[in-house]
């Protein structure tokens, strides 16, 4: 092997067949805009490559894209049943009590009212109260402004999900 051969995990995934890469693609991010641009620019030579493919991909996305990429994210509070990468992601409101768990929806709802939309934000790492604290500024936003950090929270999340998808130890995508 080369220096210049990327990764285990890149390499796998630069050799999945068509649909399983195009599906494995969209468990990271619901827009077929975005999946099918990542999934053209294969093979992709460093993981670098494939971030900045995706950040570019990101940025492409019109509206309707956008919304089609928030459909495949579940309010937080209540990750996806049966779906591993929501529950991770949510983790901090998992020991939230209960007074945090009702407030979170509330406000969740408030903010769909106004947006149309989930709230959305790149939840690793952060504790229910953060998640709390950022949905009660981000509810004052503007739609214009407030659909541009939701493009750079997909951007976060979907950098997440692509880490873990080109990881060396996976057995499958």
């Amino acid at each position: 092997m080369t220096s210049t051969s990327p990764p285990p995990g890149l390499a796998r995934f630069n050799d999945l067949e068509k649909s399983a890469a195009l599906a494995a693609l969209h468990e990271t991010c619901a827009s077929t805009a975005w999946a099918t641009r990542l999934l053209a620019g294969r093979p992709y030579a460093s993981v670098a490559d494939l971030y900045t493919a995706a950040d570019a991909a990101m940025a492409d996305l019109t509206a309707a894209d956008l919304a089609e990429a928030m459909a495949g994210h579940p309010p937080i509070g209540r990750p996806k049943p049966g779906d591993p990468a929501s529950a991770r992601e949510q983790r901090g409101m998992a020991g939230a009590s209960a007074e945090l768990k009702a407030e979170m929806l509330e406000l969740n709802l408030a903010y769909q009212e106004k947006f149309g939309q989930v709230f959305l934000i790149c939840a690793t790492g952060r504790t229910g109260e953060q998640m709390r604290d950022a949905v009660k500024v981000r509810i004052g936003n503007a739609p214009d402004e407030e659909r541009e950090i939701v493009r750079v929270e997909l951007g976060r999340i979907n950098r997440i999900r692509l880490a873990r998808l080109v990881e060396e130890d996976r057995d499958t995508p």
